[in-house]
């Protein structure tokens, strides 16, 4: 590898020659090609990679196609987001996916009950997001494709028991992270020495909130843990807060709802567009059909508009919960 790349490259080519599976060898690879710099220096190494990483992925293919067994961690993406629930042993996080889901994990007060990742489905305002339970987390062994589900997540939902040492929970899971190259979001770029980190947003979920009485212990914990971490209360056991947390989810994934206005009817307000927040009316119409996007000249919005029914340009942005007529 040439001397004058970042040194973050060289970090993750090594990882990529010690990866010993064809999908961590496509996962550093992948990220090595992100990190490259681009330009005519780096062209032909560049290329040399792509080759390698189509390679891997056609190896990858095969084995499908001759039958073998794909990895419990490969789960296809579902809803608007992918968010894997993560955790010590018996914190309770199988069952605040069952409570939060359709799946049902296998749930019991001894720890270690969850082996394999268990998907399901979570609405929130009807909007669909995936939730993925997880085998609690393992200071001395870490399955590679445990860490690469992690990584292409776009939320972890940290789940501490608030009622068994909340503290040294959120600190073991966060130095299991750190030891396997990922880190919190909102840590990006504090620290200039920051090399070859996967950073995803995260959200500590502080379980076991059963009754008033631990209500000062939460606000207790939010003081000690400060006011950098998004911590939100729930209890699977009574319910406590759960349509709290669902909404956290939604904010913290940074996803808005929109809803189309057909000319002269009522907005169907059951089926929301989902956009990424700071969408435009432009990007909005596009997501409807490309024929508005081309003919688009002006939108009506409800909602975020000084007056209900404002005529908007394509560059407005819109907030979540608008409702938008478009006019071609």
């Amino acid at each position: 590898m040439p001397t004058n790349l970042p040194p973050e490259c060289v970090e993750i080519e090594q990882q990529y020659r010690a990866a010993k599976s064809i999908p961590e060898k496509i996962q550093y690879l992948e990220e090595l090609l992100g990190a490259i710099p681009k330009h005519k220096g780096t062209d032909r190494l560049r290329a040399d990679y792509r080759r390698r990483l189509s390679k891997l992925k056609d190896a990858a293919q095969s084995r499908k196609g001759a039958g073998r067994q794909e990895s419990p961690f490969q789960i296809d993406r579902e809803g608007a987001g992918q968010v894997a629930v993560i955790g010590l042993a018996n914190v309770g996080k199988s069952a605040l996916v069952a409570a939060l889901t359709n799946a049902s994990p296998e749930v019991a007060d001894f720890p270690f009950t969850t082996w394999a990742p268990t998907p399901g489905m979570m609405e929130v305002e009807y909007v669909q997001i995936q939730l993925i339970d997880t085998p609690p987390l393992d200071r001395d062994f870490a399955e590679p494709e445990f860490l690469n589900l992690l990584r292409r997540v776009d939320l972890i939902l940290l789940v501490v028991d608030l009622q068994s040492y909340p503290i040294q929970q959120f600190e073991d899971a966060l130095a299991f992270l750190a030891r396997n190259r990922i880190a919190p979001g909102h840590l990006a770029g504090r620290d200039p020495g920051q090399r070859a980190l996967r950073f995803i947003p995260l959200l500590v979920v502080v379980n076991k909130c059963d009754d008033e009485r631990l209500a000062e212990d939460f606000d207790v914990l939010c003081e000690l843990l400060g006011e950098e971490w998004t911590l939100v209360p729930a209890s699977a056991t009574t319910g406590y807060n759960l349509p709290g947390l669902k909404r956290a989810v939604l904010d913290q994934l940074g996803l808005i709802r929109i809803f189309a206005k057909p000319p002269g009817k009522e907005a169907d307000l059951t089926a929301p567009f989902v956009m990424k927040k700071g969408g435009t009316v432009e990007e909005f119409a596009g997501k409807i059909h490309q024929d508005f996007l081309k003919s688009l000249k002006t939108a009506r919005v409800w909602g975020s508009a000084a007056f209900d029914g404002q005529t908007v340009g394509r560059d407005y942005v819109l907030q979540d919960g608008d409702v938008v007529e478009l006019r071609t």
